[in-house]
């Protein structure tokens, strides 16, 4: 072959070359751009997390798929694991579009059970003493499961009585404390509206939420 033919031969291939070299380049550069986006978007999301610890604590609250509400207010109930010891260490209420929140935070081992239903007569457990609670209805919440904070090592919630400040259908939230596996607390409520209950975890927490109407 001709000097002439060699080089009229080469010629296309000299000019891929660049052409295929441009396209790898691309390819990384496109993919340093996604990385170097994503790496972005987690360290905003990391900031305002920080920020907002509040508004982050929330969410999680409300975090999970939660049951339908159902038609009706029967009791709703829940076995705890098999080695379930846990203590109450803080409840918090509030406000949503068309219910009401009250969670119940628990800590030490396994998943606490519930038994959840409307009362006539609240009364605290081992005495039977009447337990005042502001409202039209009274939703008691026992949680099985529980152990004293000796043996959990968990320090139980020891705050006052919780007033429904911006909420519709809760008006007041009485913790009983624990007694013998148990822990009680009464929820009063406007009505005895449909609720629903369901476990959250990472921290683990029963929430129960009571529908503003029926």
């Amino acid at each position: 072959m001709s000097t002439r033919s060699r080089a009229a031969a080469l010629l296309p291939l000299l000019l891929a070359g660049p052409v295929l070299l441009a396209g790898c380049g691309e390819g990384r550069t496109s993919e340093a751009a996604s990385s170097s986006s994503a790496g972005a978007a987690e360290q905003s999301g990391e900031s305002a997390a920080t920020e907002s610890p509040a508004v982050a604590g929330t969410a999680e609250d409300g975090a999970g798929d939660a049951p339908d509400f159902p038609a009706d207010a029967v009791a709703d109930t829940a076995e705890a694991s098999a080695d379930a010891a846990v203590t109450v260490s803080d409840i918090r209420i509030g406000g949503h579009d068309g219910f009401d929140r009250v969670v119940f935070e628990v800590g030490g081992t396994g998943t606490p059970g519930w038994d959840v239903r409307y009362v006539e007569v609240p009364a605290s457990q081992g005495k039977g003493d009447p337990v005042d609670v502001a409202g039209d209805a009274v939703l008691q919440v026992t949680l099985t499961g529980v152990g004293y904070p000796y043996a959990t090592g968990v320090e139980e919630y020891a705050g006052p009585s919780l007033t429904g400040a911006g909420t519709s259908a809760v008006t007041e939230v009485v913790y009983d404390a624990t007694f013998e596996g148990t822990a009680v607390a009464f929820v009063g409520t406007g009505a005895k509206n449909p609720f629903r209950v369901h476990l959250l975890e990472n921290p683990t927490r029963v929430v129960l939420e009571v529908a503003h109407s029926g």
